[in-house]
């Protein structure tokens, strides 16, 4: 099995040599004696297994022995494979890691003796050395192994499976190919049209140009597989275009269609349950599956469990973290799903919020996968981030790019103008700040309008001068209650109704609201072209929307959100006509990706492979966190009769799985220093007997519009507690 799978890329002898050696270390008289005893059968064989037998033996180090002591240092490949495939790959060697690096293991020659006389068919010890080259180079040789160790632990995974459980592994089988998925796409587009007809809406400027932008997306996946950028404007059709574009390239390039896959990734949780549900409702809630932290386990069925495990399914709708962590990672389970990565489609949705600390090793993988690998990435957006590679003065190359990029859209500068909806208006001194009353006054002066900052403290500042009403949006409300205040948004803006919102920049990206009026604080220029995106997003207006940016009583926090706020000021400097124009983008992003260190944490180092095929792969996997969680915590919170009644099977079962998965949805994530002082006051508490997960305790901890009260913010806005 194991040997099926990497033949996609060509290695399936050193596939299929890994799998018929990663056990040998069961021939070991300790694990047969320990076999025995967990299985029942102790008193059969052996009446003294359960005195010698250990809780735990080694199986997988003898595997790796045997490999290296056949095929000398070639051996190293496959026994990063075997040594890993339960605890994961290892460091070849590791302070941290101690006697777990693989190093060191190696030395351990007499786990292999244990098993020198047991009776191993010779026609399984004796193998021919692999004949395929290693792929990658010193600085890619990281991802082949990788994608062998996914084929090797996916193979164990479901060989297993296959015989413990055979109801699992039927329910694995169920899904439609790419290639019959496109047909009921294609019906759904036609309906879609016909709907537009009866509306009379059909004929539109803005859905003339998003069938324009459907039709290029279709005919420019006959090209080679590859790299390719989707430049359209927020709301020009970019979700079911991209979407298109991925079914039909499937269509044209596929060997073996049923292999074929599509691969969504967003990089907030807070738009995917939309793009999720958009699929769902062209496809059917059955063959979409959607893998991330935030997922509502009362979706889930069976098969798209499973199907989330390894991401055997043709439609994967992920966050940026499960995409690229796993891609760095070390964890079995992990690793399991990237060998279903090879000759995939990945669709990068806002591509511009790529991590900038993170972004060298990411290009570098990305440029990978399309070389090697036969996947095609398409990076879509509005604000297309300036990829390509840079060279200082000296000649040196400070920034690796992406390799061979073709934008699919032929026109990108006149879709920017016909789809040009709004007027911008920057303010006349960056040192001058709008104090928060100032602001609220003049956003009273509008009906509708949705103001953006940058911060969940400013949320929450300008949320108490605005009248009863107004609507906070931020970080500090749980998921669930965030879909709900979303959904509300949505319905009564389309209700014609006035809606006043206060938002951090959770909106910004792929939320699809309407606003006449959007004022933004002063962000990168992406930020701002993405709140400009919620203003008049349909074109219905009699003119063009307005969007005001203005600069907040503070600048934003330092880090990223300043690096952005100070190149926006400097592509700014000279008050350009038209400040979203898309040839300052370049500019912006030159000057925003020259600030940070693009490798901060040397994964690029720690994964390039030394002459002796020294690669440092835990390492590098605890050092790729694209969500740092060391700073904070997740708290539980009392947000509705659902949560309540959450919390207390919590407290009463412990952290089941699906009830964990359902509590992701009723969360808050805070600060350490913020951790503290709630359990100090009593107002959370640690779950008993798991102290990694706290609650709150009462009911006056979370607030019915601003969500959790936090000591920075204890000031509620007056008007609430009018009764």
């Amino acid at each position: 099995m194991a040997a099926e799978f990497a033949a996609a890329f060509e290695s399936g002898d050193w596939a299929s040599v890994a799998g018929l050696w990663h056990d040998l270390g069961k021939y070991s008289t300790e694990f047969q004696q320990y076999i025995k005893k967990v299985s029942g059968y102790a008193n059969r064989y052996d009446p003294e297994a359960h005195i010698e037998a250990p809780c735990r033996v080694d199986h997988s180090t003898a595997g790796a022995i045997h490999a290296v002591k056949q095929f000398d240092i070639h051996g190293r490949i496959l026994a990063y494979l075997i040594a890993g495939h339960h605890a994961g790959l290892p460091d070849w060697h590791s302070a941290e890691t101690g006697g777990k690096a693989l190093s060191i293991r190696l030395q351990q020659s007499e786990l292999l003796d244990r098993i020198a006389t047991q009776a191993i068919p010779q026609n399984l010890l004796m193998q021919s050395k692999p004949a395929s080259k290693l792929c990658g180079g010193e600085n890619g040789f990281h991802l082949w192994v990788r994608m062998l160790f996914s084929c090797l632990v996916d193979a164990d995974f479901l060989d297993t499976e296959s015989f413990m459980d055979k109801g699992k592994n039927q329910a694995r089988q169920q899904f439609p190919s790419l290639v019959e998925m496109l047909p009921v796409f294609n019906r759904a587009m036609e309906a879609k049209v016909a709907q537009l007809i009866v509306e009379q809406s059909a004929d539109t400027p803005v859905n003339r140009i998003r069938a324009d932008v459907l039709a290029q997306c279709r005919k420019q996946a006959a090209l080679p597989p590859g790299m390719f950028s989707l430049t359209v404007p927020t709301g020009g059709g970019k979700t079911l275009s991209s979407l298109a574009f991925a079914l039909e390239h499937a269509k044209h390039h596929s060997k073996d269609h049923a292999k074929r896959r599509v691969i969504y990734a967003i990089p907030y949780t807070s738009i995917i349950e939309q793009t999720a549900d958009v699929f769902r409702g062209i496809f059917g809630k059955d063959d979409v599956v959607e893998h991330h932290s935030n997922f509502d386990v009362d979706r889930e069925t069976t098969r798209s469990r499973l199907a989330a495990e390894n991401w055997d399914a043709p439609l994967i709708v992920t966050t940026n973290v499960q995409l690229f962590e796993s891609l760095f990672a070390a964890r079995t389970s992990r690793c399991r799903k990237l060998h279903n990565l090879v000759n995939s489609v990945i669709v990068l949705d806002e591509a511009q919020l790529l991590p900038p600390e993170f972004l060298q090793p990411i290009l570098d993988t990305l440029n990978l996968l399309t070389t090697q690998y036969g996947v095609t990435v398409v990076l879509s957006t509005a604000t297309q981030p300036a990829l390509n590679t840079v060279k200082n003065n000296f000649g040196r190359t400070t920034r690796k790019g992406l390799n061979n990029v073709r934008e699919i859209i032929a026109d990108v500068d006149g879709l920017y103008a016909d789809l040009e909806r709004v007027e911008v208006q920057i303010p006349a001194d960056f040192n001058q700040p709008t104090d928060w009353e100032s602001l609220a006054a003049e956003l009273c002066q509008h009906e509708s309008v949705l103001a953006i900052v940058n911060t969940r403290k400013d949320c929450r500042e300008l949320w108490k001068f605005m009248p009863r009403g107004t609507l906070h949006l931020s970080a500090l409300l749980c998921g669930a209650h965030r879909s709900v205040l979303i959904a509300d948004i949505k319905e009564r803006l389309k209700r014609g109704e006035a809606v006043r919102v206060i938002s951090t920049q959770l909106v910004e990206a792929g939320v699809d609201l309407d606003f006449p009026v959007v004022y933004r604080a002063l962000a990168g220029l992406d930020s701002i072209a993405q709140a400009a995106g919620r203003c008049n997003r349909e074109g219905s207006l009699t003119g063009k929307g307005k969007v005001v940016v203005f600069v907040p009583p503070k600048p934003a926090p330092k880090g990223l959100l300043r690096f952005g706020e100070d190149a926006t000021k400097d592509v700014w400097h000279k008050r350009p006509e038209k400040p979203l124009a898309r040839t300052l983008f370049t500019r912006y992003f030159n000057r925003f990706l020259s600030m940070p260190n693009l490798d901060e944490h040397d994964i690029v180092g720690s994964l390039k492979c030394g002459s002796g095929l020294e690669v440092q792969f835990r390492t590098a996997a605890e050092k790729f966190r694209l969500i740092d969680d060391r700073e904070t915590q997740a708290v539980f919170v009392r947000y509705n009769a659902e949560s309540n009644k959450l919390i207390k099977q919590l407290n009463q079962i412990g952290p089941k799985r699906d009830l964990m998965r359902k509590l992701q949805r009723h969360a808050v994530t805070i600060y350490r220093h913020d951790l503290k002082r709630l359990i100090q006051s009593a107002d959370i508490k640690a779950i008993e007997n798991y102290p990694e997960l706290y609650a709150q305790v009462g009911d006056t901890l979370y607030h019915k519009e601003t969500g959790l009260l936090l000591a920075e913010s204890p000031i509620l806005n007056p008007s609430t507690l009018v009764p």
